[in-house]
């Protein structure tokens, strides 16, 4: 118990709440003393994308010395224009008013002898509409392109894989 009535209260504080002025996080860093103090920046590093393709034989054998090698997309063409003109391309094959010789380093040669009984099949180059384009892994495509040929609307799919610094088509299908 003390005599003196000033301590028997309780203290009381005052709480303080600072507010930012400025929108600019540098604002208050800009005197020259506290600049050496300034907290840095993270530094993000960008990671690479990791190459998962394993390209497709179909059952072929290969030497170890001459097997398929597997590119990113980073080394390949660019792939929407490439798409355009490919698609184009096999639409003129299936036609019958372009020559499926043109394409053969294009094609999986499984998929090429599936080309070649498709060809001229159609009565009429069929005309682009849309081509939508994913890339579920590096250095793999995946194209559906939406044909009109006369009154009808067909879709065309691709498989692409980067593979030997080229797109390989390793599936072809008219919808």
């Amino acid at each position: 118990m003390t005599i003196n009535s000033q301590y028997d209260t309780a203290p009381t504080f005052h709480v303080s709440v600072l507010t930012c002025v400025s929108s600019d996080k540098n604002e208050d860093w800009l005197h020259p003393v506290l600049e050496i103090f300034r907290p840095r920046p993270e530094v993000v590093v960008a990671k690479k994308s990791r190459l998962y393709l394993v390209p497709t034989v179909f059952d072929d054998e290969f030497d170890p010395d001459f097997a398929p090698v597997a590119t990113s997309a980073e080394n390949l063409p660019e792939l929407n224009e490439w798409c355009y003109n490919f698609t184009r391309n096999v639409l003129e094959i299936l036609a019958g008013r372009r020559s499926p010789q043109q394409l053969i380093k294009s094609f999986h040669h499984r998929i090429y002898t599936e080309l070649l009984n498709k060809s001229g099949s159609q009565k009429e180059v069929g005309r682009i509409r849309k081509i939508h384009i994913s890339q579920p892994l590096d250095g793999i495509c995946e194209t559906t392109v939406t044909v009109r040929f006369g009154n009808r609307l067909r879709a065309l799919t691709f498989r692409f894989e980067g593979v030997d610094n080229r797109w390989l088509c390793t599936a072809l299908m008219l919808l």
